[in-house]
């Protein structure tokens, strides 16, 4: 079977591009599972917020269970009567909460790759469920119910210079946080703590195995990451981003499906964007003496003050540049689709 490209369609391929006519059923089928786990975290006083090791009300339960509740009801009603704007606004009601409780999914995975467990499971289940449900919302309250044509792919492209500045700000913003981190890994002193002393807190803290195994050989886990996702932001803005390279012999010049990319970025610019912004903000209130700065591990508060400006603008610049990105490539690479639409 080929498409009008002339493109041999896999069914897992036909199956995926008519994703307007099943993602209402997902979603109805995702509604009921968090409603449940919901329900069932109200019930037993099991918290869904976990925050610095300090644990929420378990009556946040009850907000999964509302959550789920509403999402059910718009996304059945979208699967027998079609896509209605009435039904478009609960979606994307539903749709903001959700987004909201997924923040911290990204820590979560991080804390499981370099530490040695989340703080919560119920918590990080939340941030799982939640990431999907609101992925799944928001591609319901842009379904249709149309059938699916095909349009031609055109070729890879890339972002308008705009978003190319911000993706070499979002880099730039980067360089003095790594900067930091790679003066305590290889075992200097910035901000009045020594790299031993580093090394020491991250031990206290639970760091893993494979943390402290980087440290010791001059390398920070934070930094490795902060390489990832500026490769994953430059993917985002390049054309290298829409198609696989060649050293990968069965999927050379192929194209690079649009979740590969997307997930890992919507969940980093979900929440590094507001912590940053947030951030910052904290930052400016104390550097204006209006809040005091915690002192936390570091020997003064002005220690600590300085390296929450480097830490939070990186955070806040990266995931701006990484929202631009995002949209830019959203755009990009579904032009065509876009296009078959409008001309229907």
């Amino acid at each position: 079977m080929t498409d009008e490209t002339g493109v041999t369609a896999t069914p897992w391929r036909t199956w995926w591009q008519r994703w307007p006519c099943w993602v209402s059923r997902a979603t109805t089928l995702w509604a009921v599972a968090y409603a449940g786990f919901g329900l069932a975290c109200a019930l037993s006083g099991t918290p869904l917020l976990h925050l610095g090791g300090s644990a929420g009300p378990s009556s946040l339960g009850w907000g999964a269970v509302a959550v789920g509740t509403v999402a059910g009801l718009a996304s059945g009603a979208v699967a027998r009567y079609g896509l209605r704007p009435s039904l478009r606004v609960l979606l994307w009601a539903a749709c903001a909460p959700a987004g909201i409780a997924a923040f911290g999914l990204l820590m979560d995975v991080v804390t499981l790759v370099f530490g040695q467990g989340v703080d919560s499971g119920a918590a990080a289940t939340n941030h799982v469920l939640a990431a999907a449900g609101a992925v799944l919302l928001a591609a319901t309250a842009r379904s249709a119910r149309r059938p699916f044509t095909a349009a031609a792919a055109k070729a890879p492209s890339a972002a308008s210079r705009p978003v190319q500045l911000a993706a070499w700000a979002g880099t730039v913003g980067f360089l003095p946080y790594v900067a930091m981190k790679l003066v305590w890994a290889s075992g200097g002193t910035f901000a009045g703590l020594s790299g031993e002393e580093m090394l020491a807190i991250s031990e206290r803290n639970g760091a893993s195995g494979m943390w402290l195994t980087l440290e010791s050989w001059g390398l920070d886990g934070t930094v490795l990451l902060a390489a990832l996702g500026i490769c994953l932001l430059w993917g985002l803005v390049r054309p290298w981003g829409q198609v696989f390279p060649r050293w990968t012999p069965r999927l050379r010049g192929r194209r690079v499906p649009h979740w590969l990319l997307l997930a890992p970025a919507l969940t980093g610019a979900a929440t590094l964007a507001p912590y940053g912004v947030l951030g910052v903000g904290y930052s400016a209130l104390s550097t204006a003496g209006v809040v005091t700065m915690r002192r936390g591990d570091f020997h003064s508060s002005a220690d600590a003050l300085l390296v929450a400006w480097i830490g939070m603008a990186a955070f806040a610049v990266y995931g701006g540049a990484l929202v631009v990105a995002v949209r830019s490539y959203w755009l990009r690479t579904h032009c065509d689709r876009l296009a078959t639409r409008q001309a229907e």
